[in-house]
């Protein structure tokens, strides 16, 4: 198997999702979002099953949403495959970028801008479930937009063409806290404040990471890197 960012990605990018869930920019939203995907107000007598498909299909609309991105970032580093040098530095500095924003160390306004669709949800029930979270994975938030992009930008310099596999790991860790705090709401909600400063805690950790990373990239150490990790942890070589 070959050794490159991409194979030993996996388990960053279902955390980099948890990471996303726990953001300030969607935590506080999530008993919102469950309430519209339920169809029911938070404090509610809601049936378990109907809830965990409603918000199966709202997973499953962003999910659509970002393997398509994680396709079109995996088609365009074939494209660029001769330019892989300057992509890779590129990517390196974008990532860069984005982890030094998602740490709170660099607060660019163009980056704090927030683009999200506000409206009520396109009536009830499944389909509707599933269009809200396609609409959810289309806005920009200033937590989720930089972590999206630096999966993306490592997506488009590897070689590997895994954009679709990252991208369907990140959906699955932004997307399992999700159904777990539908099914279970009334403890979702009384920890609030609790997950918010953990939240905070992982969103500094996981800035430090996507810096780390983007170094490796910009200096062309990534592989090199994800084979001494392989080899001092032999199960990340049988992920992906």
């Amino acid at each position: 198997m070959a050794i490159d960012a991409s194979s030993v990605g996996f388990l960053a990018a279902f955390a980099a999702g948890a990471v996303s869930f726990l953001s300030p920019c969607v935590l506080p939203l999530v008993p919102g979002y469950v309430s519209y995907v339920a169809g029911q107000s938070a404090a509610g007598e809601r049936d378990s099953l109907r809830t965990l498909g409603l918000s199966l299909c709202f997973v499953l609309g962003f999910t659509t949403v970002f393997v398509a991105f994680g396709a079109g970032a995996s088609a365009l580093g074939f494209a660029l495959l001769a330019h892989r040098e300057a992509l890779n530095l590129a990517s390196g500095l974008l990532v860069i970028l984005f982890g030094l924003f998602t740490a709170g160390l660099l607060r660019p306004a163009w980056l704090q801008r927030e683009l999200r669709w506000h409206g009520d949800p396109p009536g009830q029930g499944p389909v509707a479930a599933y269009l809200l979270g396609t609409a959810f994975a289309f806005g920009w938030t200033p937590c989720i937009g930089p972590v999206l992009g630096a999966i993306l930008a490592v997506t488009a310099s590897s070689a590997a063409g895994k954009g679709v596999a990252l991208l369907t790991v990140y959906s699955l860790g932004l997307g399992v806290p999700f159904v777990a705090a539908a099914l279970f709401l009334s403890g979702f909600v009384a920890r609030l404040r609790t997950l918010r400063w953990f939240g905070r805690a992982l969103q500094l950790v996981g800035g430090g990471v996507m810096v780390a990373m983007g170094l490796l990239m910009v200096t062309d150490r990534m592989s090199a890197v994800a084979s001494l990790l392989v080899e001092a942890f032999p199960v990340l070589g049988r992920i992906g």
